[in-house]
């Protein structure tokens, strides 16, 4: 419970989202500047909202990047107060005892959590409690760019365009070096009691070998991305065996640092603009999936090319379990599979290549994959998810065609072509000969012997043929193509 002596300067709460950070926090700033002690809060919303972390992955890092937020704020002399429930309680209950009149907050770009602030506004402000909003988890709102028909986009490379011509995003604002906190406000949680980490089995316990949650590792991230991976970043981004990309996806996904702190880091840098552009079109996918997110908030659920409804998903449920526990007998679906179960990631090419093969070889339906990887992702982020998703199945905007379908050798063969990665995350074909080493299947038998590899013992053979997969995969599609 939280009390105040009286009387006493009204508070004002600041309510911390998906925006875990004090660097760049525009709601954090006005309400800063309002000149009132500041109430932290973090709300833990019910499963049921649909506004909270996606997945158990994400509940981990969640776990992580409060107490880092905690650890922030206490260094600029205050604490983060926690509470659990329905938001708007909590929010009245916090009006109740403190008397507070004003709350500040980052918007929400998630049809949930918009709907809930929209409902929560409106509340407040019939009991004469003043709402302030702001931007900055993503770079522009994603209502404003339109096309010239005023219609939403629905292809990325015209977005991107206009994304350009709307010129650089404002520029970050630093962390306040001092804040004004109320006084007596203890937190009446722990965040231990919510336990969003796992125990017994501890499944996450792999994931400190390359993360560490928090907007300080973040920052740390961005730097190291900056000075020794930006520069090639074109080129070698889709090899999963190297160290070339930025890791930064699970931080934006709560917050931990912003879009425009990442764009504002690479200006003016002396890198070949080919990689800085390349590297902030990948912020501008994000940018890309919530505008489409915003304009057609079925996304997560529904095909966007309806056209796909009557696609004829087979659903085999031992495919589905074979692909989810990385024993499909194609290396590099399963190194990518085993890599998401180990560090709660998989490098963004192989995301492709492990889709591609769930959807189409396996055609098995993308909402799916597309809930697998909400559970098991720590970077998992209602816009992008469904976006992906959606373009790997060919039922989304701008969605790769379905008869694209990827040849996991073929794949693997290019962008691990010394099998370093399959290697890692799939250690029983750590001998194999590299010329096999993404086709096990096709190895002569004194191979296999030699590198200790016996086909449906210690590794599964496939479990489809590729050909075969592709051609049933065409077929289905010719089927509602003509139906259409």
């Amino acid at each position: 419970m939280i009390s105040l002596p009286d009387p006493v300067e009204k508070p004002v709460v600041l309510w911390f989202r998906k925006d875990l950070r004090v660097d760049d926090n525009h709601a954090l700033h006005a309400a800063c500047r309002s000149g009132r002690p500041i109430i932290p809060l973090f709300i833990r919303e019910p499963a049921s909202a649909g506004t909270g972390a996606l997945g158990r992955a994400q509940d981990w890092w969640l776990h992580h990047s409060l107490k880092s937020l905690d650890d922030s704020i206490n260094g600029l002399g205050g604490s983060l107060h926690l509470a659990s429930g329905d938001a708007l309680d909590v929010l009245l209950a916090m009006i109740e005892t403190t008397g507070t009149d004003l709350i500040f907050w980052n918007r929400r770009y998630d049809p949930p959590g918009m709907a809930i602030d929209v409902r929560i506004k409106r509340k407040l402000e019939m009991r004469n409690v003043e709402v302030k909003s702001f931007g900055g988890q993503l770079l522009h709102e994603p209502s404003r760019l339109l096309t010239a028909g005023g219609t939403p986009y629905r292809v990325y490379t015209p977005f991107w365009r206009a994304l350009e011509r709307s010129g650089e995003p404002p520029r970050p604002v630093d962390a306040p070096a001092t804040m004004r906190f109320a006084p007596d406000v203890r937190s009446a949680e722990h965040l231990a009691s919510w336990g969003l980490v796992p125990s017994e089995p501890d499944w996450a316990t792999r994931f400190n070998e390359i993360w560490s949650p928090g907007e300080k590792a973040a920052r740390q991230r961005l730097e190291d991305f900056v000075d020794d991976a930006l520069d090639g970043y074109k080129d070698n981004r889709d090899f999963p065996a190297k160290q070339a990309t930025s890791m930064l996806s699970p931080y934006l996904a709560l917050g931990a640092i912003s879009p425009a702190r990442i764009w504002e880091e690479t200006r003016g840098l002396p890198i070949p603009s080919e990689d800085v552009v390349h590297f902030r079109k990948e912020l501008a996918w994000r940018e890309f999936s919530y505008h489409l997110l915003y304009h057609f908030p079925k996304l997560p659920y529904a095909n966007w090319n309806s056209r796909f409804d009557g696609f004829a998903w087979l659903n085999d449920a031992m495919h589905y379990q074979a692909w989810t526990r990385g024993m499909t007998g194609y290396p590099i679906v399963d190194a990518g599979m085993r890599q998401l179960w180990r560090h709660g990631f998989m490098h963004n090419r192989v995301r492709m290549i492990v889709a591609s093969f769930l959807i189409k070889d396996l055609m098995i339906d993308w909402r799916r994959g597309e809930s697998w990887f909400r559970d098991t992702l720590i970077d998992a982020d209602p816009a992008n998810n469904a976006a992906s998703w959606q373009w790997v199945a060919g039922s989304g905007a701008d969605a790769a065609p379905f008869y694209r379908i990827f040849n996991p050798i073929l794949q693997g063969e290019k962008f691990d072509p010394d099998g370093s990665y399959v290697r890692e995350f799939v250690p029983e074909l750590g001998a194999l000969d590299s010329k096999y080493v993404h086709k096990p299947f096709q190895a002569p038998a004194s191979v296999l012997e030699k590198a200790g590899v016996r086909l449906g013992d210690t590794y599964p053979k496939p479990i489809v043929q590729h050909a075969a997969a592709r051609d049933r995969a065409l077929k289905a599609y010719k089927a509602v193509k003509d139906a259409a």
